[in-house]
């Protein structure tokens, strides 16, 4: 039977729940989503990954049953906006690797990128924390729990990602962000070889820089000037200074 008014965009809806199972979207359907992502960066962007789906429904201005019927849970949006920052984080570092010849231009580029980006504030919370084992010279992930709202103190618990046994999206995830480490690994291990990087610097206090020096202020113009401020400081404190 021929439907009139009826269009499918040629999109294919990812499958957020882990089933493999792709379909094809209808235009208000595709745009529902984009609506709900884009909301959903800026909400989490905002407030953190512990802001409730409603506010990503209102964002969204669309019901938070619409959310649930593209999202079964928070965890699974969560997980899909923090891949997508994560791949664009990777992509940004491979990109001064590839272009910048000069280990300090490459590291300084990537940081005034991704943070001009606002990715740190989507940063996925594994990546923020990584423990060097001396003994085996094994870097190993640790995810720290984020901090839950009315929670005192601001203290977070670890958890070693070898100890977990994760579900194939949460596989997919961990090696989205093993790829972003190994990338930005190479970016401080050039620039502290050529002895532009304070020798105990890690790739997590680069981490670390993005995440702070993308501050979510409520004017875009005041945002983008402290960020650039903010990160000339940091930039400052990773340089090695001369010995004496």
């Amino acid at each position: 039977m021929h439907m009139q008014g009826s269009h499918w965009s040629t999109a294919v809806a990812p499958s957020e729940a882990g089933g493999g199972r792709s379909t094809p979207l209808r235009v208000d359907a595709q745009r529902n989503l984009e609506h709900v992502l884009r909301a959903a960066r800026e909400v989490f962007g905002e407030l953190g990954y512990g802001a409730p789906m409603e506010d990503v429904a209102r964002r969204a201005r669309v019901g938070v049953g619409t959310v649930y019927r593209r999202f079964p849970s928070k965890d699974v949006l969560v997980r899909r906006i923090a891949e997508e920052e994560t791949a664009r984080l990777t992509e940004q570092a491979r990109t001064a690797l590839g272009q910048e010849d000069e280990p300090w231009s490459a590291l300084s580029r990537f940081l005034r990128t991704s943070v001009a980006s606002g990715a740190g504030r989507l940063l996925p919370p594994q990546v923020l924390r990584v423990g060097v084992d001396a003994e085996n010279e094994e870097i190993e992930a640790r995810v720290p729990q984020q901090r839950q709202p009315g929670a005192t103190g601001g203290q977070l618990h670890e958890l070693r990602l070898v100890e977990q046994r994760p579900a194939p999206v949460a596989e997919r995830h961990d090696a989205g962000a093993a790829a972003l480490l190994e990338v930005v690994g190479r970016l401080v291990e050039r620039a502290r070889a050529a002895g532009q990087l304070r020798p105990d610097v890690t790739v997590a206090d680069v981490l670390l820089v993005i995440a702070t020096a993308a501050p979510s202020l409520p004017d875009a113009v005041q945002q983008a000037a402290a960020s650039s401020r903010l990160l000339d400081i940091l930039l400052e404190g990773l340089r090695s200074r001369p010995t004496e």
